[in-house]
């Protein structure tokens, strides 16, 4: 008898701990006022995942819905291997990357290297981003160095305007209101340098970050199209805590490079005190078309300073 009152006391103390722990993380996160709904195209089935996958697991954290499109299947984007077999893999990949962030993923049945600006494509995307009914559309800049890339620039900027014309693309609802529409960093100046309107502090899910780009085996640790045996050598799926250190410091260069590129903008959203502290971080530019925010309305839509 002892023993039984024992044991309900504990099955007890055990529940309600779990309770209250249930408790304080919905205290900590409260569902948000507004739903935010989020689609970023990539050019290829890593893209979207390595230049925006800090800010999509700040927003699935605090309950907002993000979805990755990869616009071509990656099927040409390996040293070692191609077609069906790659398409399959590079797939398998990212759907892993994105149950690790908490989003959607989807992956068109396109060409790696052969996606280009058509009537077929630019109805996919816009039924996309109106399935979606997104509030941001993130994308290449239409002057990347990937053709791929800048496509994907074109075909999201194509859109637009389209994704609100009733008759266009009809099976699908156009969208209530205009999204806003956003690129991608990159290094390219002609016909102007990247501009960031807004620079993201992504400190705080780094470590998570890295854990979803850890999925994408072929593109960070074999090297892509670009690798080669020594590649695969060097990182090699036998030795796991030297492919771990190899993508934490491929990756506090590259995200660590965009702070200090962006460091006059991370003070200007941060504070000069907590700016100049920012280690990592992903930055965007508004595109002219769609809806155009001001700083306050940024702020919402990039809910993270609070």
């Amino acid at each position: 008898m002892k023993c039984s009152v024992l044991i309900f006391i504990c099955l007890t103390v055990f529940i309600g701990s779990q309770f209250t722990t249930a408790n304080a993380q919905d205290k900590a996160s409260p569902p948000p006022e507004k739903v935010l709904r989020i689609i970023a195209f990539g050019a290829h089935p890593d893209d979207a995942e390595f230049q925006i996958g800090g800010c999509a697991i700040k927003w699935a954290k605090l309950g907002h819905k993000v979805k990755f499109v990869s616009s071509t299947n990656g099927d040409i984007g390996h040293w070692n291997m191609a077609g069906g077999p790659l398409a399959k893999r590079r797939t398998a990949e990212v759907k892993e990357a994105a149950k690790r962030m908490g989003i959607e993923v989807e992956v068109l049945d396109i060409h790696d290297g052969e996606l280009i600006q058509n009537l077929e494509n630019r109805k996919t995307f816009a039924r996309l981003i109106r399935e979606w009914n997104a509030d941001i559309v993130f994308g290449h800049r239409p002057n990347d160095y990937h053709p791929d890339h800048r496509n994907v620039g074109l075909l999201v900027r194509d859109a637009a305007f389209m994704v609100r014309v009733p008759f266009y693309v009809p099976d699908t609802e156009p969208v209530k209101h205009n999204p806003v529409f956003m690129y991608f960093p990159d290094n390219f100046t002609r016909p102007y340098p990247f501009q960031a309107d807004i620079a993201i502090s992504v400190d705080d899910v780094f470590d998570q970050k890295l854990h979803a780009l850890d999925a994408l085996e072929s593109q960070v640790y074999e090297g892509g199209a670009l690798g080669s045996p020594e590649t695969l050598i060097q990182r090699s799926a036998d030795n796991p805590e030297a492919r771990k250190l190899y993508l934490r410091k491929a990756w506090d260069r590259r995200q660590g490079g965009l702070a200090n590129r962006f460091r006059d903008q991370l003070v200007e959203w941060y504070g000069e005190k907590e700016g100049k502290e920012v280690k990592y971080c992903e930055a965007f530019e508004v595109c002219e078309y769609g809806k155009k925010p001001n700083k306050e309305e940024l702020k919402k839509l990039f809910p993270f300073f609070e």
